[in-house]
């Protein structure tokens, strides 16, 4: 039998030093440009909370299925 790993993807920057977060962001500042960085930032947001609410709607749909469940079962025996 073969073990799975899993990793999450937040382990990759788990060893990241102060140096090499101000190099990254120096890399970013050069390729992009500090009037295209708001933009990106905007859109990142965007993006991460359009995620969220469909992952908490999500999350609500499936919730709303198991408290419905019972009561469908409930109906069937009578």
């Amino acid at each position: 039998m073969t073990a799975v790993i899993v990793k999450s993807p937040f382990l990759l920057f788990q060893d990241l030093g102060m140096t090499e977060i101000l190099l990254i962001a120096m890399v970013v500042l050069l390729l992009f440009g500090g009037k295209k960085i708001p933009e990106l930032m905007k859109g990142l947001g965007k993006g991460i909370r359009e995620f969220n609410d469909a992952k908490n709607n999500v999350r609500k749909e499936i919730e709303d299925g198991i408290k419905e469940q019972p009561s469908t079962t409930d109906q069937k025996s009578v």
